[in-house]
């Protein structure tokens, strides 16, 4: 260059000009492109994942929504009518001052298990139809998020958006899905889409492709539990019999202070979730489309299944699948363990295993729990006999409430053999007492239907009760306190005398109250409002709203039954609780009611009920009245609704437009605010499906266990 400048002085500023030019180019060319920023949505504290459209995206909380009003269900997976806010607080992504979450909508699950984590405390539910997840509030990689937040409203809905509120307002009846966005869902970059069509505003027609990704993600969060401090003395045993063996295994044991990290096993969702159905889609439609989806779990415990040599009917009169929680801590010691898997063997040929019958499958635990095998494993009790005879003692701690929390959480599924129709039922053997806690571990069993009984084998002496961590815990874990579900063995020499009561026992069907459900034990009578002023096309929704509520129960002539009245001045049974025992024949009877019109007594109503459905409702049913009107009655109500009220029907007032609030109350069972409510406009019913279903769902867990 200088020789350039010493020869040619003139191209001096020209060559220097290129030079400059060449560099501020070649930078330029080498810088990143700016990420565009992301606008995050704000949503409030009571704002359900079910409301929202999106599949999945990012939105901010706002403070405040650590609130008991603000309910959630479930524990890492939650369904989808819990508050996303307060889930975040729960599971620990944000604190009570707010943030960013990230929220994913997956499969619906078979049972949500409550919980008291960072100050809120969820709620357990049998199965919902949705569920999400909340992690950090980072964007995936490969995936573009709304800015604006789809939520499903009928009429007229508010959606915020920065510092705006836009309304769309949809025709009179249609209570559709509503687009408010132009960005579209999450996309990941590899995917395999399938085209749904959005439902329309007034305005234009609008199409969403939505993400089905190839491979479905799994959670992978794990919880370590708190190293918990175990009581240095578990019992000692007497030394004239332990001292015929010289095996380590066979002295006094002392069951050590030890710290145990607790972690959960990963769970696997096998189903990619389209674009969420809610509530408000089903007005005209009458299909059965809203089946809950399978739970999607996957166990470590599906261990290679030894072939069934031969198939036996079984039992058919102890039809329940049993699961054996069997102690294998060092302090029962090896000859007791011979002893106990004698009882077991004993039990399983008592019982009568078969297909047609009675199922086992058999669970160790210590330090932690492990299958030997799974319901599917034996199908006949010479088999599973055998099978006992082979299991190795594997030593530790006696952690029973881990091992419950395990059985609740992977034995009873499809892949291991859980048929679905049959009790489940779990029988916990525990030399002495436990290691570690069970009450909370044993509540969350119980909600998700499980049967639990105990034996409990040389129980704590007065001066051992000391030892014990957690005093009366049979009582804390069975399902009713009343004895029936637990059985004290003095001596494992006497424990081959309980075999035929045990047997009794959990054969016996009618008693085991752990099956039943919020879900599968009513009587769920309907009690409608025909009247002149609801009209045929109302009539029609009304007729909607009970179906999309019978739908979220089990029915059969076992599980919940459902009925109906409709009335104006007169009233007439449309069908009762022994007419229909499947969940299609009862939609379609709902489907086949047709408008009567006339005045309105709801109080004759309510005693016609009473006497026609109620009075004929079995003896372990619980009894569910719900009537839905739309104005004041032409008869007085409080006296037949307090007769309904003392013969055990718990009664749901639901009042539309001119419907009498002091009415409603007095239908309503108390707490009045739980059971009655009011909507402006019919096409609004749907909204309280969720709450309905929630509220009698509580009220069900919150029943005393004597």
């Amino acid at each position: 260059l200088m020789l350039i400048v010493l020869l040619f002085p003139d191209s001096m500023f020209f060559v220097l000009g290129v030079f400059l030019t060449c560099t501020y180019t070649a930078k330029e060319a080498t810088k990143k492109p700016k990420k565009p920023k992301l606008y995050v949505p704000q949503i409030d504290c009571d704002v359900k994942a079910g409301k929202i459209i999106n599949p999945e995206f990012i939105a901010k909380c706002p403070p405040g929504c650590q609130d008991v009003k603000y309910r959630v269900y479930g524990t890492d997976i939650y369904a989808s009518f819990s508050s996303v806010c307060n889930a975040a607080i729960h599971s620990g992504i944000i604190d009570n001052t707010g943030g960013k979450i990230l929220v994913q909508k997956v499969a619906g699950h078979s049972a949500y298990r409550g919980s008291f984590s960072n100050g809120v405390r969820s709620l357990s539910l049998p199965r919902w139809r949705e569920s999400f997840l909340v992690s950090e509030g980072k964007p995936r990689r490969g995936v573009t998020y709304p800015s604006t937040l789809e939520y499903s409203s009928s009429k007229s809905t508010a959606v915020k958006s920065g510092n705006y509120t836009h309304h769309v307002n949809a025709p009179a009846g249609d209570a559709v899905h509503k687009e408010y966005q132009t960005s579209s869902v999450p996309t990941p970059v590899t995917q395999m889409a399938t085209t749904t069509p959005t439902p329309t505003t007034t305005t234009t027609d609008l199409s969403t492709t939505v993400p089905q990704p190839t491979t479905t993600p799994a959670t992978t969060r794990t919880t370590a539990a708190a190293a918990k401090t175990r009581p240095g003395l578990h019992r000692v045993r007497d030394m004239a019999f332990r001292g015929t063996s010289t095996s380590a295994s066979n002295k006094n044991i002392v069951r050590h202070n030890t710290g145990i990290q607790r972690q959960e096993p990963v769970v696997t969702f096998q189903r990619a979730v389209s674009s969420p159905a809610h509530l408000a889609m089903e007005t005209d439609s009458w299909k059965l489309g809203l089946s809950l989806f399978d739970t999607g779990f996957s166990s470590k415990e599906e261990l290679n299944p030894k072939p069934l040599e031969s198939t036996s009917q079984g039992n058919q009169n102890c039809k329940v699948d049993l699961s054996f929680l069997m102690d294998g801590s060092w302090s029962i010691g090896k000859r007791r363990f011979q002893l106990q898997k004698r009882f077991l063997g004993n039990v399983a040929q008592a019982l009568g295993i078969g297909s047609a019958g009675p199922l086992m499958g058999i669970i160790q635990y210590g330090d932690d729990p492990s299958t030997e095998f799974n319901l599917k494993t034996y199908s006949n009790s010479k088999d599973l006999r055998n099978a006992i005879e082979k299991i190795q003692q594997k030593g530790g701690l006696s952690n029973v409430g881990k091992a419950l929390s395990f059985v609740n959480k992977n034995f009873f599924l499809d892949a291991n053999g859980n048929r679905g129709g049959a009790p489940n039922v779990v029988v916990v053997v525990v030399d002495g007492w436990p290691t570690d806690r069970v009450e909370e571990a044993s509540r969350l069993a119980r909600e998700s239907g499980i049967n639990i009984f105990f034996v409990t084998v040389e129980a704590a002496a007065q001066n051992e009760k000391q030892n014990v961590i957690e005093p009366n815990f049979v009582d804390k874990a069975v399902c009713r306190t009343n004895g029936f579900y637990s059985i004290n063995v003095p001596s494992w020499f006497s424990l081959h005398k309980v075999v035929q009561p045990l047997v009794k026992r959990v054969c016996d069907t009618d008693r085991l109250v752990c099956s039943k459900t919020c879900l599968n034990s009513a009587d769920i009578g309907f009690v409608i409002d025909g009247s002149s002023s609801v009209g045929t096309s109302n009539f029609r929704t009304v007729l909607q709203f009970v179906a999309n509520i019978s739908k979220e129960f089990e029915i059969s002539d076992t599980d919940t039954r459902v009925g109906a009245v409709q009335y104006t001045y007169e009233q007439r049974l449309e069908f009762s609780f022994d007419k229909y025992s499947t969940k299609e024949d009862v939609l379609s009877a709902i489907k086949r009611i047709s408008y009567w019109s006339g005045g309105t007594s709801t109080g004759a109503a309510i005693s016609y009920a009473s006497e026609q459905l109620f009075s004929k409702s079995k003896p372990n049913k619980r009894k569910i009245m719900i009537l839905i009107t739309d104005g004041r009655s032409y008869d007085d109500v409080s006296v037949p609704a307090m007769e309904a009220h003392r013969n055990g029907v718990i009664a749901y007032s639901i009042g539309v437009a001119w419907a009498a609030p002091d009415e409603l109350e007095a239908i309503a069972t108390d707490p009045h605010k739980e059971h009655s409510f009011f909507v402006d406009e019919f096409d609004n019913l749907y909204r309280y499906v969720n709450q309905l279903i929630q509220n009698i769902c509580t009220e069900f867990n919150s029943q005393p266990r004597n």
